[in-house]
């Protein structure tokens, strides 16, 4: 019995410890503290850069599909095995080659965009003073909405 008491006497004890200092740390937060959200996915969607890559990749991705049939065509016109299985196997990494090679763009792109996209988003937070800019996605509530405002910028 008295171990019990004495269990729940320091229970008690680092629970109010816990909650006064879990208060103290939200206390700190001056009252002009600005946030900022906004909606990421929409700027993205409305970009130019963005319709632009889009577009460029779909037409790379015909290419690839005109380069698949002329493949299938020439592989196909072979009668012999031996030449037929060479020429799957140059077609192949030729094929292999040209995806990596779209993709190596895609994605240096990819990541140029979206580092224009932080960047004008942080430049327009600081502009207009505000602290802390979140994905919309994540707030349930509070924060300024700027996105309209960062959208304009993109374009």
């Amino acid at each position: 019995m008295k171990n019990s008491a004495k269990f729940l006497t320091i229970a008690i004890a680092a629970f109010t410890i816990g909650l006064t200092a879990g208060n103290y740390a939200v206390s700190d937060v001056p009252s002009n503290f600005k946030v900022a959200v906004v909606d990421v996915q929409k700027v993205v969607a409305s970009s130019s850069q963005v319709k632009a890559l889009k577009a460029d990749q779909a037409k790379k991705g015909q290419e690839l599909a005109k380069f698949i049939e002329t493949a299938k065509t020439a592989i196909d016109k072979e009668k012999d095995a031996a030449k037929k299985k060479a020429l799957e196997e140059k077609y192949n990494k030729e094929f292999q080659s040209k995806r990596k090679v779209i993709a190596k763009d895609y994605e240096t792109k990819l990541l140029a965009i979206d580092k224009n996209i932080s960047s004008i988003i942080d430049a327009k937070a600081k502009a207009n003073g505000y602290n802390l800019v979140l994905a919309k996605g994540v707030v349930l509530s509070g924060g300024t909405d700027i996105t309209d405002q960062i959208s304009s910028s993109i374009k």
